[in-house]
């Protein structure tokens, strides 16, 4: 017997990659859309979970437990004929393998951090859900999040026009009673911080019309948003801002675009990591550079080469991140000519910077994600401009790369 134990032992010592090397692979979980049906894939079981195929707004979330999902579908039966995209919050436990539809003619579905809360907006009215009622919270919101607590929400109110202009957003903190039967609409509701009718980083100024986005920081002190001018002008110029929890230090960090990517934070310090620069990408894949800023120093760091841009990051940890980085060139209509992204490691405290993916010519690697609990990293392989793709997994250092899931439109990853 003690032969075999320390033959066993001598195998797992020898050969730990096959003892050991799909673990992390085996803990991965996802949900996606493929050809309208959504589904569900752990390890390397793939399940489609939908039964009739519908229209999918925005990708599936994830509560914290990761035994809830939740996600919008387009609407059967339109509440109003006359309003486009109208989308149900449905949600689905995986447990039971049971859906429930959760309100109709709703969107931006939130998990609280804490609880299986939901909150969300339907026609510029907050709402939180406990799964079984909803409630009315506030009016007039634009977008919000979860504080990391789960006992309040930040939310921002849009400019609107007047006579004399526009007026400003205003950002307010939304307390949630113990019990959600006793909140009292409009009555929780605080200032926490006007956004001035005009603001900038130096080079460029918009105005500002409302304000999205909302991320803590890690140590919850601080939160990053993105202010955007009107819907045509914030194609080409938004503004990452900063400012700390409580309403006070508002700054603004850079101008930047939507669609690329969201500013992120590194996981356990107050380092925010975003992609700087204006001007939409059919204006040329240039000017887009992937900065990092500590805070409350304000100090920045500029981690993109000369002659590249960037279309996406993710941390890895404090000091690593893996970028989605074309070579700069000029827009072209012909699909072929236009440059396509690899992956690359990035690390703030040396110059060198590793390509680690080399897919093929007119076909590019875009949205990474490390996921920590499996020490992957994954990413979408396909066209720029392409709406569906495949999902790709790797080793963090991009070895042992693989096609995980094919023809995927839209995914999360379940992240602990």
């Amino acid at each position: 017997m003690r032969k075999l134990l320390f033959l066993i032992s001598c195998i797992i010592l020898l050969f730990p990659a096959v003892a050991f090397g799909q673990t992390g692979e085996q803990q991965v979980k996802a949900a996606f859309i493929r050809n309208g049906h959504l589904w569900l894939k752990i390890g390397n079981k793939a399940e489609q979970i939908s039964a009739e195929p519908a229209k999918y707004y925005h990708s599936p979330k994830w509560l914290h437990d990761g035994q809830w999902l939740t996600y919008e579908k387009e609407s059967k039966e339109p509440i109003n004929p006359n309003l486009e995209n109208q989308s149900d919050i449905w949600v689905y436990n995986l447990k039971s393998g049971k859906h429930r539809l959760i309100f109709r003619n709703g969107g931006n579905a939130k998990w609280s951090p804490i609880d299986n809360r939901i909150a969300f907006t339907a026609g510029g009215v907050l709402n939180v859900s406990d799964l079984n009622q909803f409630y009315n919270v506030a009016l007039g919101v634009d977008d919000f999040n979860w504080y990391p607590d789960g006992k309040s929400l930040v939310a921002s109110s849009s400019a609107v026009p007047r006579p004399d202009g526009w007026t400003s957003p205003v950002l307010y903190r939304v307390a949630l009673p113990e019990n959600l039967k006793d909140v009292k609409l409009n009555e929780n509701a605080k200032p926490l911080f006007i956004i001035p009718k005009e603001i900038g980083n130096g080079n460029a100024t918009i105005m500002s019309i409302n304000a999205t986005t909302f991320e803590f920081s890690p140590d919850g002190k601080w939160i990053s948003f993105i202010v955007n001018p009107t819907a045509s002008l914030s194609m080409d110029s938004d503004m990452v801002c900063v400012m700390r929890a409580d309403g006070k230090n508002f700054k603004v960090l850079d101008e930047m675009i939507l669609h690329l990517d969201v500013p992120k934070w590194a996981p356990s310090e107050n380092l925010l990591g975003y992609i700087a620069g204006g001007g939409r990408i059919v204006f040329g894949f240039k000017n887009k550079n992937l900065k990092v800023t500590e805070l409350p120093a304000y100090r920045t760091l500029n981690l993109t080469p000369r002659r590249f841009a960037e279309m996406g990051f993710t941390w890895v940890d404090n000091r690593t991140l893996i970028v989605s980085r074309v070579v700069e060139s000029e827009w072209s209509n012909d699909p072929q000519k236009r440059p396509e992204p690899a992956l690359c490691i990035v690390r703030l405290d040396t110059p060198h910077q590793t390509r680690v993916t080399y897919p093929k010519p007119s076909i590019g690697d875009y949205h990474p994600l490390y996921l920590k609990q499996a020490d992957k990293i994954t990413w979408i392989r396909k066209k720029i401009a392409q709406e569906d793709g495949d999902i790709w997994m790797a080793d963090s250092s991009g070895k042992n790369a693989k096609r995980w899931a094919k023809g995927v439109e839209s995914y999360s990853f379940y992240i602990n």
